[in-house]
């Protein structure tokens, strides 16, 4: 699948300090000419914002800073995220905010399903910050959030993007009761650079637990970011991985840096590489593979899990 949305982007001079041993090394200098994108201006971009705002809601797309932020919205579609806008973890790619989070609205899931219902949506992705702090980490709120959509929007499909929970499986079990239609969980990068990249992840615990999600019969998902010095036999060898544990969905976008302080980019990957990663990914057996330099997690989410 290839892809015509593109975005502007602030780079900074490649130092990069991933400890990459083979690098596909372009000029990040400048943004390669498939990374453009409008500004978002329409009806429906300015009434969804409205929404989220009355509504005190968290969207990814906004704390992410994510640059389909424009077209999603514009067609009425948004990725909701919950417990909060703080997160425990440190991710060197993420732009939501890292620290101690201050409280646990426990009304949050009411108003999510308000807004599911409110905007008559067909399919709706939730996804969240980590919460180690907390000893489920938030997997309670994610069942009840769940749970409240389906009660006010019976025919609305869920997909859930959650993390990890800290190898906490009685966790993921609350979470998985609650029955969401697509369960996503992103590998994010190659296993070399998890230590840049997710420092407090691990590639094993991730694959683990979309393993045991499938094994209990759910849709499963993940997805990967490309750009932060990987090679491109490194992104194949992670779609093994995830082929080996029945993923059935992936997503392939490139990284792009929101801030300064945040990893440079490495590369821009051309297009046609996405569309090998494609390929490769559909003749491995997987269900749909979502590649290009735009696509994210939740991009298109309700056309990619219709293929399941």
């Amino acid at each position: 699948m290839k892809t015509k949305i593109t975005t502007d982007i602030i780079n900074t001079e490649n130092d990069s300090p991933l400890p990459v041993s083979v690098l596909d090394i372009t000029d990040t200098s400048e943004k390669p000419p498939w990374l453009k994108v409008r500004l978002p201006t329409s009806e429906p971009y300015q009434n969804l914002k409205r929404l989220v705002t009355d509504l005190n809601l968290h969207t990814v797309c906004e704390s992410a800073a994510c640059p389909n932020r424009g077209e999603c919205w514009s067609r009425s579609t948004a990725t909701f995220m919950i417990l909060g806008n703080i997160c425990t973890r440190s991710c060197g790619f993420c732009n939501v905010i890292t620290g101690r989070p201050t409280e646990l609205d426990l009304d949050e899931p009411r108003r999510v399903a308000d807004a599911v219902k409110d905007m008559q949506l067909k399919y709706a992705v939730i996804t969240s910050v980590n919460r180690d702090e907390l000893q489920d980490g938030g997997a309670s709120v994610w069942a009840e959030t769940i749970r409240q959509i389906h009660q006010s929007s019976p025919n609305t499909k869920v997909e859930v993007l959650i993390p990890d929970f800290c190898e906490n499986w009685d966790a993921l079990n609350v979470v998985l009761e609650a029955r969401p239609d697509v369960l996503n969980h992103n590998i994010e990068t190659v296993p070399r650079l998890y230590l840049p990249v997710r420092p407090q992840g691990k590639f094993t615990r991730s694959l683990e637990l979309l393993k045991i999600a499938k094994e209990k019969g759910f849709t499963t998902k993940s997805g990967l970011m490309v750009g932060l010095g990987e090679t491109d036999e490194e992104v194949t060898e992670v779609l093994r991985e995830l082929k080996a544990v029945n993923v059935d969905l992936v997503t392939i976008g490139q990284y792009m840096q929101p801030t300064p302080k945040h990893l440079p980019v490495v590369r821009w990957v051309h297009p046609d590489t996405f569309e090998k990663w494609h390929e490769q990914g559909m003749a491995m057996g997987f269900q749909n593979v979502f590649s290009g330099p735009l696509v994210r997690s939740s991009y298109h989410a309700e056309e990619q899990a219709a293929k399941v």
